[in-house]
């Protein structure tokens, strides 16, 4: 008498979790590019009605069609299963929406601080009179520069040191022992970029 096979209980190869919603998640994926169904779907070789059919979860895609569209863009599969689409896509973020990771004298607030994918780090600095980053200096992996707003900084960058003011600006590897401080009687203001981000 032949025994009743079980389902194994491995990954489904056609899609996915009933409770993920692959098309909502494509759909915000494509437009965060800006691409069009019809680019998409030449950039994957599959066809336009493909995409558009995939969107309105109208048809579920098998792991591997998924990861075939998917190669259109910078992104795993496990990354499409996991990212946070209401972070994803964000764009504008209020003043007090940013997140403060100083402290004290030093201000540094960091834009979309919710987004783990990041490939850049924004930060608004604000640093008081006297303030410093400390008297050990600074190395990390990656690039950084900055511009000052208003006020007066200290950039000390290896053996080069400069005070920049409103307007002057700095930009260097990172990878090179560097320390910022305020050597005025106002506040400084710094809008600076690195990557990767270090925060």
């Amino acid at each position: 008498m032949p025994r009743n096979k079980r389902k194994s209980p491995g990954v489904r190869k056609s899609a996915i979790d009933d409770d993920i919603d692959v098309g909502a998640r494509l759909r915000s994926l494509r437009q965060i590019y800006g691409l069009s169904q019809r680019e998409l779907a030449r950039r994957a070789g599959v066809t336009n009605g493909t995409i558009s059919l995939i969107e309105l979860n109208q048809t579920s895609p098998q792991l591997a069609s998924l990861k075939r569209i998917l190669n259109a863009f910078p992104i795993t599969v496990a990354e499409f299963f996991t990212f946070d689409l209401q972070s994803r896509d964000r764009v504008f973020f209020r003043q007090q929406e940013l997140t403060e990771i100083g402290g004290g004298a030093l201000s540094f607030k960091l834009v979309a601080a919710q987004r783990h994918d990041r490939r850049l780090q924004v930060t608004h600095e604000i640093y008081q009179p006297g303030a410093d980053t400390g008297h050990d200096m600074i190395t990390h992996d990656g690039e950084e520069g900055g511009v000052v707003v208003r006020g007066r900084l200290e950039v000390t960058v290896g053996e080069q040191t400069a005070i920049l003011g409103p307007g002057d600006a700095y930009f260097f590897n990172s990878r090179i022992p560097h320390r910022f401080r305020n050597p005025g009687e106002d506040e400084c203001e710094v809008v600076s970029a690195a990557t990767p981000p270090s925060f």
